[in-house]
């Protein structure tokens, strides 16, 4: 639902920022191994859930989040604020009667996918844009609500033949958004901004349901954050305050939410309310190839696991949600470049060379807007003073560059114990490194490693520092 529309100067501003929103919005949606069976996709939505009050007075969850943040708005600012949450919506899996009815059953078998009973998460969003002297005194307050609904989908096998139907129904769920703001004293004109979400639903549990989590989800605001943008003005950094705020910062009061600066870097007029706790600006991996849903999640190990799963669990996934369908066919589709982005990111390099990656044209897939590489593992752009593959250096008389062979003798560094389980071992010079402190260091492949084909073409080498090798021979 949509309270009120934006306006396009501050629907360019959000956007940026509800990048990293829309991450909030899904963290743990549903996790490795994306199939409804696996134990940890039983216990569902454990971020930012704001349930109803008689099911959070029974038990430790919420019915609200309270956001303070402070602003220094200009002459006639207004505030765009947009509350953001998923509602659980409960399918069930029915499968066809020769008669023409419907019996409900615990899975649906298709030739592609397995179809089973399973909580889908639609997203909501209500908007509001106040003028900034709306908010003094009493505030502002917005309700919203949800109606009750069913609809029904057919299921049809290969052939199109119908062989049963999902059942998916929406629970009423009613909330109000409450904003208010107080000039704070002192030299500089600074403002309180207070937001808070509730989860006013009137639903009552049922007996012998009071300890039925499950029954309260569909009634809920799941992974509820908020995005608010000043069209005039600036927000202050909760986390990094200028030294006459910090007592103000320190006042604000936080519950179950924490306001970072968002959007577009260098600029304060967004801030993300989240219930996972956020730096300021905060950006998605440019690496990543697509939302992959499982927290804390590292895209490299999830997607060669993902590609992994035997053909029975990517059927079942494919049928648990249309997302979790999405990630099998990402990881099944994943070209070997796209993965090799995927094998970490030194993103402390760009600062010192100033730039990041460029996108290419034809990235893969567009969907997910993951750029396809056109450059090798080390990127002549980013110095033309150095040429890891062609540079050469002296040791102990020796000119070694790519293609030299060396004896290992790790030692001297004692910085990595698994050095020395390699010591007097041969091993090829695949590149001479210089580092941002004039450094350098060998890249190498271990001779009678079985993965140096893999290694080398994938760019994984072992380093070593020149004192920690010996010539096997003078090259030409």
């Amino acid at each position: 639902m949509s309270v009120t529309t934006f306006a396009p100067e501050t629907e360019a501003r959000l956007a940026l920022a509800r990048q990293v929103a829309d991450a909030v919005l899904f963290e743990g949606y549903v996790l490795y191994p994306y199939r409804a069976s696996a134990a940890k996709n039983r216990l569902r939505w454990q971020f930012g859930v704001l349930v109803p009050p008689t099911w959070g007075a029974a038990t430790e969850e919420h019915d609200f989040q309270h956001t303070e943040c402070l602003m220094e708005p200009r002459a006639d600012a207004t505030l765009a604020v947009e509350l953001r949450f998923l509602r659980a919506r409960r399918r069930t899996v029915q499968r066809a009667r020769p008669d023409g009815g419907f019996d409900t059953v615990p899975e649906l078998r298709l030739a592609d996918r397995i179809l089973v009973p399973w909580d889908e998460g639609t997203e909501e969003h209500v908007e509001a844009v106040v003028r900034i002297d709306e908010l003094l005194g009493d505030g502002v307050t917005i309700p919203f609500g949800l109606a009750a609904a069913e609809d029904t989908e057919p299921v049809l096998d290969e052939t199109g033949r119908p062989v049963g139907r999902m059942v998916r129904r929406y629970e009423e769920t009613t909330g109000a958004l409450r904003l208010s703001a107080r000039e704070l004293e002192g030299p500089y004109r600074v403002m309180r901004l207070t937001a808070v979400v509730e989860n006013t639903s009137a639903w009552t549990p049922a007996d012998g349901t009071a300890a039925d989590r499950d029954a309260a989800l569909p009634r809920s605001l799941v992974a509820a954050h908020l995005l608010m943008g000043l069209s005039a003005g600036s927000f202050l950094s909760m986390t990094d305050p200028p030294e006459w705020a910090k007592g103000a910062v320190a006042a604000c009061r936080n519950l179950h939410t924490w306001p970072v600066l968002a959007g577009e870097p260098g600029r304060a007029d967004v801030v993300l309310s989240s219930p996972i706790i956020l730096e300021d600006h905060p950006a998605i991996a440019p690496e990543s190839p697509g939302a992959l849903y499982d927290a804390t999640e590292i895209d490299e190990i999830l997607a060669l696991r993902t590609a992994a799963l035997t053909d029975e669990e990517k059927r079942e996934a494919r049928g648990t949600d249309e997302r979790a369908a999405a990630v099998i066919d990402l990881a099944d589709s994943m070209p070997p470049e796209v993965l090799e982005r995927l094998h970490g990111a030194v993103r402390s390099l760009r600062e010192v060379t100033g730039s990041a990656p460029a996108p290419a044209a034809d990235g893969f897939p567009d969907e997910f807007g993951v750029p396809r590489p056109d450059t090798p593992w080390w990127d002549p752009a980013s110095d033309a003073g150095f040429d890891p593959g062609h540079d050469r250096i002296l040791v102990d008389g020796h000119s070694l560059g790519a293609g030299s062979r060396v004896v290992l003798r790790p030692g001297l560094r004692r910085t990595d114990a698994q050095d020395l389980f390699l010591a007097g071992r041969t091993a090829r010079v695949e590149a001479v490194l210089h580092d941002v402190d004039g450094g350098v260091h060998l890249a190498v492949t271990v001779e009678d490693d079985p993965g140096a084909d893999i290694r080398r073409e994938q760019g994984r080498f072992l380093y070593f520092q020149p004192d920690e090798v010996t010539p096997l021979e003078r090259d030409a």
